[in-house]
Parts: structure tokens; C-alpha cells; sequence
């Protein structure tokens, strides 16, 4: 029996036999799917998400008492703030203080900067006095072309003499400003122990501007403090 040539017309006959089924090498409808999974799917596990609460709840409270310890600080005197008003300062000094006087009808005009110095115990138990160290300039070389300085260098050092050089100049101001000498120079000074140090201000006008017909002085005048000892105590937690 002979074979009818093929006409290169497909076999419809099969076309129909094949219609409906699938090709193991021919993938899905993409309406039977089914999707991957994913991480959006997944969930916290419940430690996880108590974490996340606890440590949402502390920054929504460090949010609000911060910024109520600030509020209290700057608003006008009332019967809150003076009531709370040790624990307003233990927070807003010195890193968040605010500071208007860049603006009338009170600008700065003076320009202040303040060095230490030291005295060390040598090994033949005689006493040296050291140079005087520009930390002041420190904080300006930190400042100087820096997009974004830090608030320590900006203030830490300023709010400290102006509050202790406003008159609270109790022990505690003055044991601030001698940690802040002390972390700066450090424990000893030219290898030998550092037994006492001293700080002085010196404080210039602001020169006028070139355009002003005003004159002054921008001399620096100086005062001195007097010689603080310096302990062990002194260098905890620095």
C-alpha cells in the first residue's frame, strides 16, 4: 500500500487530537500561578515585635521629654519650670542649650578664648609649669571648614566659662571645666604627672567693620584662675 505524498498542509487531525494538552517544556497560564513567596509575606515573630514596641514606645518618650525639657527651658519663667528646673538644666546643659544673643537687640560683639596650662611633678619631686595651651583654638581648628561640626566643638567649651564666668561658679562648674582641660591635655604633660592646672580667659572686641567710622580696641584682656589640683578623681569616666 502506498503512502499519500504529504501536501506540507498540517494534520488537523492532529491539530484536534493535541488541542487542550500541554507541553511539559511550555509553562502555566499566569492565571493558575502560583505566586512565590516572598518576604512581604512573612511575619515578626512575636519577641521581635515586642522589641519593636518597646523601642518605639522609648523614642516616642525621649521625643516628648526632650522636647518639653527644651520648651521649659526657653518659655518664659512659670510655676513648671521653676519647679523642675534642676532637671530642665541636667538636660539641656550643655548640649542643647539655646543661645538667642546672635540676634537683636543683644549680639555678641566680643570674641573670648580660653587656654589651661598645667603644673607637672618631676621625677625629683620639682615642679614644672607648662605652656599655655589654646583650647578655644581647638575647638575653632575643629569647627573651620567642617560642613557640619560637632555640637562639642560649638559649645561645649563656650557654655561652660559662660556659665561659670556668669557667676555660678560653685564646684561643680569647676569641676566641669577642669574635666574639659584635663580630657583635652590629658594625664600627664611632657611625661611627667600632671598635679594642677589653671585656666584663663582672654577676651577682644569684635573689630567694627571697614565701612564703620567707629574705632576700638580688639586687644585681648585676660583673666586668670586660680591653680586647681588635679587627683585621680578628677580623670573617672574620661
Amino acid at each position: 500500500m502506498m503512502e499519500q505524498p504529504s501536501s506540507g498542509e498540517p494534520d488537523e487531525s492532529a491539530a484536534a487530537h493535541d488541542d487542550g494538552a500541554v507541553s511539559e517544556d511550555t509553562p502555566p497560564p499566569a492565571g493558575n500561578a502560583e505566586p512565590p513567596a516572598t518576604a512581604a509575606g512573612r511575619t515578626w515573630s512575636t519577641p521581635a515585635q515586642a522589641a519593636l514596641s518597646l523601642a518605639a514606645v522609648l523614642v516616642i518618650a525621649g521625643t516628648v521629654w526632650h522636647l518639653g525639657a527644651v520648651f521649659l527651658h526657653v518659655a518664659p519663667s512659670n510655676s513648671i519650670s521653676q519647679r523642675y528646673q534642676k532637671q530642665v538644666d541636667a538636660w539641656v546643659y550643655p548640649e542643647f542649650e539655646q543661645n538667642w544673643k546672635l540676634f537683636a537687640p543683644n549680639p555678641l560683639q566680643q570674641n573670648i578664648a580660653v587656654d589651661a596650662r598645667v603644673t607637672t611633678l618631676g621625677s625629683d619631686g620639682s615642679h614644672h609649669v607648662g605652656e599655655w595651651v589654646g583650647l578655644t583654638a581647638q575647638d575653632v581648628s575643629g569647627i573651620r571648614h567642617n560642613p557640619a561640626p560637632g555640637h562639642v566643638d560649638q559649645n561645649l567649651l563656650r557654655r561652660a566659662w559662660d556659665v561659670y564666668n556668669g557667676g555660678q561658679s560653685g564646684d561643680l562648674f569647676q569641676r566641669y571645666l577642669k574635666r574639659i582641660a584635663l580630657q583635652r591635655i590629658g594625664r600627664q604633660w611632657h611625661g611627667e604627672q600632671i598635679i594642677q592646672v589653671q585656666l584663663r580667659a582672654g577676651t577682644a572686641n569684635v573689630a567694627p567693620p571697614s565701612w564703620s567710622s567707629e574705632r576700638w580696641s580688639t586687644e585681648p584682656t585676660y583673666r586668670e584662675l586660680e591653680w586647681w589640683p588635679v587627683t585621680d578623681q578628677d580623670y573617672v569616666g574620661l
